[in-house]
């Protein structure tokens, strides 16, 4: 089952859990430049400190870039990312990832274009310009919404270092 690297199917195979891959961040313009975060389902189900860590395919392209990154995503990653998004505006920014690894750097400029800064530690850092919808902010806010519905939060912090299950928890 071939994938076209340039344009890989959504439609992958389940994740352990039987959810299926989707994109938290779906930015693409008409001149072919695009950055897709897909999560694929949770780093480590059913273990109290990996459950709540959702793994995720990075999908970077442009005419000089083809690639292709993992990044673990954590759940205060996640909630800073609600947070950017509510508040960016012209020259402000929104970012995803960074600890130790992969980041991605969203910046807005006031003619509605996005600079992206992708760096992976000794691997690349590339910057690309994207010319999203004019609805993308929205839209990625409806994406986040979805990605906390299938994957949720399940795993509660009770002291440093110490963890048990939500009693929201779904088994």
């Amino acid at each position: 089952m071939g994938e076209d690297a340039a344009h890989p199917s959504q439609e992958s195979e389940s994740s352990d859990d039987g959810t299926c891959p989707a994109d938290l961040i779906h930015l693409e313009d008409s001149d072919g430049n695009r950055c897709i975060v897909r999560v694929t389902g949770r780093f480590q189900p059913g273990v109290l400190t990996g459950h709540d860590i959702l793994c995720a395919d990075v999908l970077v392209s442009a005419s000089f870039i083809e690639a292709r990154l993992n990044v673990c995503l954590v759940q205060r990653a996640l909630n800073a990312w609600q947070r950017d998004l509510s508040d960016l505006g012209p020259g402000r920014q929104a970012s995803i990832g960074g600890d130790r690894g992969l980041s991605l750097v969203f910046h807005l400029h006031e003619e509605g274009w996005l600079s992206v800064t992708v760096e992976d530690p000794d691997r690349l850092t590339a910057l690309l310009g994207i010319r999203p919808e004019e609805n993308w902010v929205n839209e990625h806010q409806e994406r986040l919404e979805q990605e906390r519905q299938t994957w949720p939060s399940e795993v509660i912090e009770t002291a440093p270092m110490a963890y048990e299950w939500s009693p929201s928890r779904k088994r």
